[in-house]
């Protein structure tokens, strides 16, 4: 079973070059409540990050992946397990597609089914969360379209330009591996 490549995108390890992709990403403002950053990252930290990313899932308790299209090799997106646990076979998800003519496109959906499917089949996961701000209605869609459940509700979590916000915690059990 291949699992990290699809009809349209392929997930592929983080490389060299993608230095500048993740620097943008770690550095747009506008993203930093959906990675609970608050704080920008410089080049030399982003560099060190890509040095050490060769890691195994095991060492790490993380693992990020670059979302392509066909055989073009440049990321259009970043998804990520992290939080692994692989004593109790857990791990959050997160996802982004960064560049705004890229959404829409099936692309996230595309992604999020290929490292579910990595998640339970190679990594015998039995259960992926996710962590989404109640405003964020495409994540939401996203992921119950894969049968993630809200099992629970963060009251005024999430402080956007002064303005909270709920937070949902979304929960697929692997029920079929």
């Amino acid at each position: 079973m291949i699992t990290l490549k699809g009809d349209t995108i392929y997930l592929r390890a983080l490389e060299p070059n993608d230095l500048e992709f993740i620097y943008a990403i770690e550095n747009d403002e506008s993203i930093w409540n959906v990675s609970n950053t608050q704080t920008p990252y410089s080049r030399f930290l982003v560099k060190q990050y890509l040095e050490n990313a060769h890691q195994d899932i095991y060492e790490a308790k993380q693992l990020r992946l670059a979302i392509c299209q066909d055989q073009d090799f440049p990321a259009l997106g970043l998804i990520d397990l992290f939080e692994f646990d692989p004593r109790n076979n857990k791990a959050g998800i997160g996802i982004v597609v960064y560049e705004k003519s890229s959404r829409g496109k099936n692309i996230g959906s595309e992604a999020l089914g290929l490292l579910i499917k990595y998640s339970f089949y190679h990594l015998n996961l039995h259960q992926l969360y996710a962590n989404i701000d109640s405003n964020n209605v495409a994540s939401i869609a996203l992921f119950t379209k894969f049968g993630f459940e809200c099992i629970g509700t963060k009251k005024d979590w999430i402080l956007t330009n002064g303005t909270y916000s709920d937070e949902k915690m979304y929960q697929l059990i692997n029920k079929q591996f």
